[in-house]
């Protein structure tokens, strides 16, 4: 009888350490560990942009990191380009990417990453949203005209910040493209 009433006390007290063991996973949810696996995180691209317009730009805190939102032409090869969503955030005692250089002869260097979570269509950038800065889209001197209700396809969206801004190169544009 004793040795009967040893094994039900350890398999109760087993289950119970089982079942609060499960519970306390459950509650604290499933982080899988990265490791030195460096290829799971996102990888910053170098890229060359000219800045056409500020679509956004929230106030400055003297506190949290600050951002600014713009529509720039990422340059693929000389000649050719392509419309992106640039997001730049700096810290309170670095400098706005707007005042180094808001020409569209400036071509930026920079490195990004790529989020598909925050692209977007012009259309969507132009609309009034409760989480935006008032919208006064400012453009960059000799920049192209963009035309949000005629492109349909959302911007792809890279994000960088002012450590991933390289350097701004005078360089003249050539023709304007089409966007």
């Amino acid at each position: 009888m004793k040795l009967f009433t040893q094994f039900v006390t350890s398999t109760v007290s087993r289950s119970v350490g089982v079942l609060l063991f499960v519970t306390v996973c459950t509650l604290c949810g499933f982080q899988p560990a990265k490791g030195e696996l460096h290829w799971q995180d996102a990888k910053k691209e170098q890229m060359k942009v000219r800045l056409i317009v500020l679509a956004a730009s929230y106030p400055r805190s003297s506190v949290y990191s600050n951002q600014e939102v713009f529509i720039a032409a990422q340059e693929i090869e000389p000649g050719e380009a392509r419309l992106v969503k640039l997001v730049y955030e700096f810290l309170p005692y670095q400098p706005r990417l707007s005042e180094s250089g808001f020409d569209y002869s400036t071509l930026h260097e920079l490195r990004a990453t790529r989020n598909p979570e925050c692209d977007e269509t012009l259309g969507q950038m132009a609309s009034p949203e409760k989480n935006r800065p008032k919208l006064n889209w400012e453009y960059a001197t000799d920049s192209p005209g963009l035309d949000p209700g005629r492109r349909r396809r959302p911007l792809p969206c890279y994000q960088t910040t002012a450590e991933d801004y390289t350097k701004p190169i005078h360089q003249p544009a050539g023709p304007s493209p089409e966007f």
